[in-house]
């Protein structure tokens, strides 16, 4: 038996996180068992982030240039579409080698167990018939995607295997309006697919409100992407190569391939929590500071039960994990924790929604701003966004959130305002940079104090 301070089950980005922080706590003291299985690194850089931004970066390059949006401005590209799918997959074994690979290599005090872990009592797992016995635990295990059970559903693609795809399809049938149907449907429009999103649902992103969905949803199908939704499927039917979707509404027909992107579950199965005595309920049942119902042993990232499922949250949870088992009590504040869907334009958003605010009763103001007000987005010929700013009766901003070019690259002012406790007159003081995209957010506090079409550029 090995014995070890601290076991990390999962090596993606909680099980990373935590394990180098517990390192740099202790100056590399404590001994860490770090175990996992399947590529190193987890789903983010793997099969998620690192992928999907590089098909959506790259499918936008395609498109620009074989449909310039600019007048005057000529172009036509061709695609090897197996060859730039081999070119993502090279990217991304690069980046786990810079990553996590090379990266581990700077922690002796770290021992890695390639395999499946298994709970054999409170303090105690079995990898590969190997016991591991620590004085603590962090279980990170991440998430897996959900399959329906839908009848006739046969081979199809997932947004863990789509990276193994090397013919372009002509068209694809999508299951599911999440951050993740989208982004992989956004890109394969691009590329000139003929995108049908399909879903039960009769709405798209949960949390959102539905001006911000609408918003997107009309930027989508601009892109070509065709909605079903509100529709519950009945049955795939498989024939000649190609798939039917059948669905209260009707058949759909000719589909080359089908992507199921209907959401991850928690990855526990086969822990055997239970005999270590940890609850669950969707998801491993953790309290404010990431303990577990063990008192040893706490969870991190997608493996708990919680509603979002982002590689930043996930390390950020391993790192307070390890600092509250040393001790410490910090806690984390979900209105805090930005995320973004990365089609174009980008949804970013942080703090409360204005259903939520409305669910607590919360009295709050609203202002909302079209990018037709925005000059910049003008520049780039966006129009179908907007730019919402919550504040509370105090004029402290509640919720930033923001349908536009780049969103992602500037929600974190959003995080700063909310984090900060800062009011719309701290957002309107602050000197923006012009002509950007990140200039909506604060005419979206201008919004507060007067009629911004009654305002020139840069006003104060």
């Amino acid at each position: 038996m090995s014995e070890y301070d601290l076991a990390i089950i999962g090596w993606g980005a909680a099980g990373f996180a935590a394990a180098i922080k517990a390192s740099e706590l202790t100056s590399n003291q404590m001994k860490i068992a770090l175990i996992g299985t399947g590529p190193i690194g987890g789903t983010c850089v793997n099969v998620g982030c690192v992928p999907s931004k590089f098909l959506i970066e790259a499918s936008k390059n395609y498109k620009e240039a074989t449909k310039p949006s600019y007048r005057g401005i000529t172009s036509n590209a061709n695609i090897n579409f197996a060859e730039f799918m081999e070119s993502l997959n090279y990217f991304v074994s690069t980046e786990r080698n810079t990553k996590y690979a090379d990266v581990i290599k700077n922690f002796e005090n770290i021992d890695m167990y390639e395999g499946m872990a298994k709970f054999i009592d409170n303090n105690t797992v079995a990898v590969n018939n190997k016991d591991i016995k620590a004085l603590n635990f962090i279980i990170s295990t991440g998430s897996r995607t959900l399959i329906p059970e839908i009848k006739g559903l046969t081979d199809y693609y997932t947004s863990d295997t789509i990276w193994n795809m090397r013919e372009l399809p002509g068209k694809i049938a999508v299951l599911g309006s999440g951050e993740v149907a989208l982004e992989l449907s956004y890109a394969f429009s691009n590329f000139g697919t003929e995108v049908h999103i399909f879903n039960r649902s009769n709405r798209i992103l949960k949390g959102f409100d539905e001006d911000i969905n609408n918003h997107l949803i009309n930027a989508l199908k601009t892109n070509g992407i065709i909605f079903h939704l509100g529709q519950n499927f009945q049955e795939i039917i498989n024939k000649n190569g190609k798939k039917s979707i059948v669905t209260e509404a009707g058949t759909f027909d000719n589909f080359d391939s089908l992507l199921v992107a209907t959401g991850r579950v928690p990855q526990i199965d086969g822990l055997n929590l239970k005999a270590a005595g940890i609850s669950t309920d969707n998801g491993i049942v953790v309290d404010d500071s990431l303990k577990t119902t063990n008192p040893i042993i706490y969870a991190a990232g997608d493996c708990i039960r919680q509603s979002l499922k982002l590689e930043t949250l996930a390390g950020k949870e391993g790192v307070i994990a390890v600092e509250n088992m040393l001790g410490g009590s910090r806690t984390i504040n979900m209105h805090e924790v930005p995320w973004v869907v990365f089609t174009e334009p980008n949804v970013a958003s942080v703090g409360y929604t204005e259903a939520e605010l409305k669910s607590k009763n919360i009295e709050y103001d609203v202002r909302t701003v079209e990018l037709k007000n925005v000059v910049k987005a003008n520049i780039l010929n966006s129009y179908d966004g907007i730019a919402k700013v919550i504040s509370g009766k105090d004029k402290k901003i509640l919720g930033v959130h923001v349908v536009a070019p780049m969103a992602a690259e500037f929600i974190i002012e959003g995080v700063y305002l909310i984090q900060n406790g800062l009011t719309y007159d701290n957002l309107i003081n602050a000197m923006h940079v012009f002509p950007t995209v990140a200039e909506s957010i604060k005419i979206g506090g201008q919004a507060f104090i007067r009629d911004i079409s009654k305002m020139s550029c840069c006003m104060d």
